[in-house]
C-alpha cells in the first residue's frame, strides 16, 4: 500500500505597513538636535542618526556593548548619566521628541 503525501500550499503572506505613528516627524529639542540636527524626523530616523553618531565617536562601550559612554552632548540628553544601556538610551531619548 502506498503513502499518501500531503503537500501543503504556500499561503502568501500580506506585507507589512509601517505604523503610521513611527513615521510622524518630531520635534527635536536643543540638546539632541546638537546630535542628530534641527529639522523635524521621524522617531525611526532619530535613532538611526543616534547610533551612528555613536559609532563615529566609538562610544558603545568595549566590554559590555549594550552599554553606550556619554560624551559631553550625549550627556545632555541622557540627564547628565555618563553611562547607560542601550535600553534606556530609548526612554531618555524620548523625553527630547515631542
Amino acid at each position: 500500500m502506498a503513502k499518501k503525501v500531503v503537500v501543503k500550499k504556500a499561503t502568501a503572506k500580506a506585507k507589512r505597513t509601517p505604523n503610521p505613528a513611527f513615521m510622524k516627524p518630531m520635534q527635536i529639542s536643543d540638546a539632541l538636535a546638537k546630535i542628530v540636527g534641527s529639522e523635524s524626523i521621524p522617531r525611526t530616523e532619530v535613532v538611526k542618526k543616534l547610533w551612528d553618531y555613536i559609532k563615529k565617536h566609538k562610544l558603545q562601550d568595549a566590554v559590555n556593548k549594550r552599554e553606550i559612554n556619554a560624551d559631553e552632548n550625549l550627556k545632555a540628553v541622557f540627564g547628565g548619566k555618563s553611562k547607560v544601556s542601550m535600553f534606556e538610551m530609548t526612554k531618555l531619548v524620548s523625553k527630547h521628541l515631542s
